[in-house]
């Protein structure tokens, strides 16, 4: 098994079972050290500036796995606003989605996500992606520091 390095991830989920399967995916990869989950863009939004609930220092991630289709703000918008702001844009967003709809992944890539992976139905297909995902985007890839 690859050891992977230390890494904080923002789950932006607003299905529980789904963020439930991403969980225990990823602990069962050693992929996550710190994992934080959202229901929503809202929600998502203000983890990263630090705003209401999440006003206490919180860690800023190194990776955001984003679902598309939520309540309120969906998961286009939510890309979209953090690819436009300085500070934010240079932390990866793999979308991970029910849809397979060819507009939604030009969509995604037009909006910069730096992924996009359908969501397998099975745990064992949770446990392989989440394994993946980590095997690319901490061991082969090199990230910006976090104080960019």
């Amino acid at each position: 098994m690859i050891e992977l390095r230390p890494i904080t991830i923002l789950l932006v989920e607003d299905d529980p079972a789904d963020q439930k399967l991403i969980k225990v995916s990823l602990e069962s990869q050693l992929v996550a050290n710190d994992l934080y989950v959202v229901n929503t863009g809202e929600e998502g939004m203000d983890f990263l500036h630090q705003r209401g609930d999440y006003s206490s220092v919180v860690p800023r991630p190194d990776l955001i796995l984003l679902d598309l289709n939520m309540p309120g703000m969906g998961g286009k918008e939510f890309l979209k606003r953090i690819k436009d702001d300085k500070n934010l844009k240079q932390i990866p967003v793999v979308i991970v989605t029910t849809s397979d709809l060819e507009k939604d992944i030009i969509d995604s890539y037009d909006l910069q996500a730096s992924g996009y992976v359908r969501k397998p139905v099975t745990l064992d297909g949770f446990k392989e992606v989440m394994k993946k995902i980590g095997e690319y985007w901490f061991v082969l890839c090199k990230r910006p520091p976090k104080e960019c």
